[in-house]
C-alpha cells in the first residue's frame, strides 16, 4: 500500500514557474512507477510525466516536454513535478499517482492517488 499526499499548486501567471510535491508512505516506495496526471474541467484525465522504477527513466507528454521536469526522491520517498513557462492551457488538477511495475501513460493502470491539487495559470 501507498499513501499519497500532494502539495503545491496555486494560481500563477502565463510563463512562471511552480512546482508539485507528493509524499508517499508505505515501504516499498522503490517498487513503483510514479507519474502526474491532470484533469481540466470536461476533460479526462491525461498523463502528463512518468518516471520508472530505480532506472529513472522519464516520459511527457508531447505539450510539455523541455517545461515540465519529474523526479523522485526514493530515499525521502517524494515525487515531484516542476513545471515552468506555464501556460493558461496547463491549468488543471494535478494528480500524483503510483503503481507497481512498469511505467504507463493510462490513469486507469495506476493503483494509487494522491488527494489532487489545482495548478490555474492566468493570462
Amino acid at each position: 500500500q501507498v499513501q499519497l499526499v500532494q502539495s503545491g499548486g496555486g494560481v500563477v501567471q502565463a510563463g512562471d514557474s511552480l512546482r508539485l510535491s507528493c509524499a508517499a508512505s508505505g515501504s516499498t516506495f522503490g517498487s513503483y512507477s510514479l507519474g502526474w496526471f491532470r484533469q481540466a474541467p470536461g476533460k479526462d484525465r491525461e498523463f502528463v510525466a512518468t518516471i520508472a522504477l530505480s532506472t529513472g527513466t522519464t516520459r511527457y507528454r508531447d505539450s510539455v516536454k523541455g517545461r515540465f521536469t519529474i523526479s523522485r526522491d526514493n530515499a525521502e520517498k517524494m515525487l515531484y513535478l516542476q513545471m515552468k513557462s506555464l501556460k493558461p492551457e496547463d491549468t488543471a488538477v494535478y494528480y500524483c499517482a503510483a503503481r507497481r511495475g512498469a511505467y504507463s501513460f493510462i490513469p486507469g493502470m495506476y493503483d494509487f492517488w494522491g488527494q489532487g491539487t489545482q495548478v490555474t495559470v492566468s493570462q
